[in-house]
């Protein structure tokens, strides 16, 4: 009679999960696997979709706009975008590059901003702290990493002091983030009193298994007058010209005054909403600044901002007409951005793509080799850049459209993290990025057609057995 319950048991729960998976999971080949995984595993597979194969966040996110939705509503992995006739108003009025990103996030691009660009630990720290420095009332910081070692140790010391002259200081780290630090951070920031948080930590009760649902986002807002975003974590590994750093990693930050500090604002209070479920109160708006740049703050993450970036980026590769030039650590691109750059080149666009020879992962390495034929044999030209390990990521398209933030061009990026990528219009400062990537391009060298057809098998099949797991790595 146990056996029976048991196979009548593992029907109906197979049988719910199999009508989910086949209904609501976009992909087609996530689809397929988990169908096989619950067909296969007898109770286990079905268990295992519904802890790990299920998005909840988009949940957490529509309750966060009050939007309250029943205990189990499951829903479909889709962004939620609704555009009123005032809004494509509005787009006549933007470049048609901007464009993209109003349709895509019905975000407003704002001019007005004054933003610089940071080249390593050297330049972004010391503005960092001297920002929390002249903090007045609050200091909102988000980082995926969070060390304290060396200049992370500065840093706690001047959050520590902001703390005792009255400022409100949130921190928010990811909860897999930091143990890339063993969690060393975690008891000097909370001894100095600062009120810290956690995104998404793994736990038993109540049940939280987010470990692909990261926050890699890296902000900081003081006093919702200046802001700062890019791709520098809070780690001395960011000390490039340190020769005691064992493991150098160059990268980009950039720092802004103007409406897109309300926008990067916005986007932390989210997310520490998210992590507390407390709201942020009393925060600044910034005031108009007179600066050059327009800017869009594009929040993207496994919720009501799903593809964002990825819709953004398609939009904005197949509006380019003269050029398109990428810096990214990690370079796993789908199908549709594979082909949007392939379209690029074909139309006689110059698309120009500058790979880290050695990045920190090495698996992702080998799978991205196994993807480049797809790129160069279409007159891509991709370069591999010369160590010291370059965490960058950038893209410059006709010289006057930068896209920064902290988003790689990989699946984790841009269907599992929670990421942010800025859009900033501007001709000048266009051409410093541009500058930045010529000189790395200069240390390096262009990866051929035969250099990749010429790769020993042994090689070839571990590149191509890596890359099989690319919406993993």
């Amino acid at each position: 009679m146990q056996y029976w319950l048991l196979i009548a048991t593992h029907l109906v729960v197979m049988g719910l999960a199999l009508v989910h998976a086949l209904i609501y999971k976009r992909d087609h080949r996530a689809a397929l696997g988990w169908i096989g995984i619950i067909i296969v595993f007898p109770i286990a597979g079905p268990l295992l979709y519904f802890v790990f194969g299920i998005n909840r966040v988009r949940s957490t996110a529509r309750n966060f706009s009050g939007q309250h939705l029943p205990f189990l509503h499951f829903g479909y992995e889709r962004s939620s975008r609704e555009h009123s006739a005032n809004q494509e108003l509005e787009l006549a009025t933007l470049p048609p590059i901007m464009r993209v990103g109003a349709r895509v996030t019905g975000a407003p691009a704002n001019g007005g901003n004054t933003v610089n660009m940071l080249i390593n630990g050297e330049q972004f720290f010391p503005e960092l702290i001297a920002a929390i420095d002249n903090a007045r009332d609050y200091i909102l910081l988000s980082s995926y990493l969070f060390s304290r070692k060396g200049i992370a140790t500065d840093i706690i010391n001047a959050l520590g002091r902001a703390v005792g002259r009255g400022a409100r200081v949130h921190v928010l780290v990811d909860s897999n983030g930091v143990l890339y630090s063993l969690r060393a951070a975690i008891r000097p920031l909370r001894k100095v009193g600062i009120e810290l948080a956690e995104f998404m930590p793994l736990s038993l009760f109540p049940p939280s298994f987010g470990i692909n649902l990261r926050n890699h986002r890296k902000i900081v807002v003081v006093d919702g007058a200046i802001g700062f975003f890019g791709g520098i974590n809070i780690d001395h590994r960011h000390m490039v010209d340190d020769p005691a750093n064992p493991h150098p990693t160059q990268d980009i930050h950039f720092s802004a005054r103007g409406p897109v500090v309300d926008e990067l604002q916005r986007i932390f209070a989210r997310d520490w909403w998210m992590a507390t479920k407390r709201q942020l109160e009393n925060l600044q708006s910034t005031p108009a600044s007179a600066g050059p740049v327009c800017c869009r703050a594009i929040d993207d993450g496994p919720d009501e901002n799903l593809d964002a970036l990825a819709m953004t980026l398609l939009g904005v590769f197949a509006a380019a007409r003269k050029r398109i030039t990428i810096m990214t650590p990690y370079f796993l691109p789908n199908r549709e951005i594979t082909s949007a750059l392939q379209a690029a080149s074909v139309r006689g666009v110059k698309v120009t793509i500058l790979l880290p020879e050695r990045s920190n992962l090495r698996i992702v390495d080998w799978a991205t080799r196994n993807l480049l034929w797809e790129l160069v044999i279409w007159n891509v030209a991709v370069y591999y850049k010369a160590p010291p390990f370059a965490h960058s990521k950038l893209i410059v398209v006709d010289h006057h459209y930068v896209m920064g933030g902290s988003a790689n061009i990989d699946p984790r990026s841009l269907r599992l993290n929670f990421e942010l990528g800025v859009e900033m219009l501007d001709k000048d400062l266009a051409a410093n990025v541009e500058k930045y990537i010529k000189e790395g391009i200069s240390k390096g060298r262009r990866v051929s057609l035969r250099e990749l057809d010429e790769r020993p098998l042994l090689s070839r099949m571990r590149d191509a057995f890596f890359w099989l797991f690319s919406s993993y790595l």
